[in-house]
Formats: structure tokens, C-alpha cells, sequence
């Protein structure tokens, strides 16, 4: 699932406030790693921290907010962090709230 500006910003802003993904960064459309991963994991917004490369997929709707599961696709080879190795994707039990496709700044008053 590709992931809109607004929802990349809330998601980092709730991996900040997650012990687990709390150093996690966005690799952006123009890293030379996204058309690899791309064509591994298909089209998606991946997040890469300090436990390997991770996706948000819809969740089970709970309610009218819009909700994503953080999966793991990638982990790393080593302690020294040079090389991921991909594996099955394993969902975690991290849920985000996704909210609206648009940012709140941008909604109509």
C-alpha cells in the first residue's frame, strides 16, 4: 500500500511514540533501493529502522478511522547493518491510524 504524505507523516509521527520503530525513516520514491524493493514486495511505502524494512497494510476495520498493520518483510544479516535479508512478510501487532488520505491542514473548515 503506497501511503499519502499526510498518512507517511502521521504513521512516523506514531512509530516515533512506538519503543519498537521509534528510529524508523521512510525510504523515499527516489532511493536507489526502492526499485529493487519494489520489485520484490510490490508497490509500497517502506520504512526501514533498526530491526530491518516494514510496509503498513490495511487493517480489520475497528471503526470509521481508517487503520494500518506494520508487517516486516526484511531483516537484517548482521549487527553491523550493511545487508538485509527479505523473508515471508510477518505481521507484528503494531496498529497505526492511518486517518484521511489528506493532510488536516489541508481539510475544508
Amino acid at each position: 500500500m503506497k501511503l499519502s504524505t499526510a498518512r507517511i507523516k502521521r504513521t512516523l509521527d506514531q512509530f516515533e511514540e512506538h519503543t519498537a520503530l521509534h528510529d524508523a525513516l521512510m525510504i523515499r520514491e527516489d532511493s536507489p533501493l526502492q526499485p529493487k524493493l519494489s520489485e520484490l514486495f510490490g508497490e509500497h511505502t517502506f520504512f526501514l529502522d533498526s530491526d530491518g524494512i516494514h510496509i503498513v497494510e490495511p487493517d480489520e476495520p475497528r471503526s470509521s478511522v481508517p487503520t494500518g498493520k506494520v508487517i516486516k518483510l526484511a531483516a537484517w544479516k548482521d549487527a553491523s547493518r550493511t545487508a538485509l535479508t527479505p523473508h515471508r512478510p510477518q505481521a507484528t501487532d503494531i496498529v497505526v491510524v492511518l486517518g484521511s488520505e489528506e493532510a488536516e491542514e489541508d481539510a475544508p473548515e
